[in-house]
């Protein structure tokens, strides 16, 4: 290869690094958004032992940063022409390739386990709320804030709570159709009509169910992690195939 066409291709290599480091810094904080959770719903995953997408969210945290130093370094490799950094910056790349591949299929394939239908969040919920373990406090309090934030009740709606066996039930079942988080409430956020609600008056709870909510944020988070790391990776194979050209025409 020429040296104008050798040239040219190592500008090539640069500006396709510089790309890559940029999605690789963005990554790398969309990443520390799906781990810091800002919807809090971790203790619903976490009690399946299926948590894989906050696992993928720190791999990716840490691939993001990766891909960005080291874009940087084979920036550095391509101006010097040196083919022992260029193999140094290939052998780098490739092994964060991998990680980031572990990381994006384990946030697609976690994903589809927790929310591919109602029923595991449901089996969770009627086990788990409101009993006295460290999980049944993390998920009464998860529970509790969502039905009140999101305006929902249970699951699938309402007939969640007296349809089917639950620790709640066994527990207050005698006083409470459904927690009295799942009452409409006045703006002051007290109960609008306690009494009304606990007998089952329609117009004083919640309708709808709150699985539509949880689905709609695990699925962002995975695509966060997933599906935009799916697409760094196209980015990051396009700038490693090209730059195995480019150090396989260095002398």
């Amino acid at each position: 290869m020429g040296a104008g066409a050798l040239t040219c291709l190592m500008f090539v290599v640069i500006a396709l690094n510089a790309i890559a480091a940029a999605a690789g810094l963005a990554l790398f904080a969309v990443a520390i958004w799906v781990a810091v959770d800002g919807y809090k719903l971790y203790p619903i995953s976490s009690v399946s032992g299926k948590d894989d997408i906050f696992a993928a969210a720190w791999i990716a945290i840490f691939t993001g940063f990766a891909f960005f130093l080291t874009c940087i370094f084979g920036i550095f490799a391509a101006l010097k022409r040196s083919r022992g950094f260029m193999m140094a910056y290939l052998i780098i790349m490739f092994i964060i390739f991998l990680f980031e591949c572990a990381s994006a299929i384990t946030a697609a394939t976690n994903r589809d386990y927790l929310v591919g239908n109602s029923n595991l969040v449901k089996k969770q919920m009627l086990q788990y709320y409101a009993d006295s373990s460290t999980q049944g406090k993390q998920i009464t309090q998860t529970w509790n804030r969502v039905m009140e934030q999101v305006e929902c009740c249970g699951v699938d709606g309402p007939a969640d709570w007296f349809q089917y066996n639950s620790t709640f039930k066994q527990m207050f079942g005698s006083t409470y159709i459904w927690p009295l988080s799942c009452c409409k409430r006045l703006s002051t956020f007290e109960v609008e009509d306690k009494e009304g609600c606990m007998v089952g008056k329609a117009a004083t709870i919640f309708s709808k169910g709150c699985f539509q909510h949880i689905e709609s944020v695990l699925s962002r988070y995975t695509w966060a992690v997933s599906w935009y790391g799916f697409s760094v990776l196209m980015l990051v194979f396009l700038t490693l195939m090209i730059a195995m050209i480019y150090y396989m025409q260095l002398e």
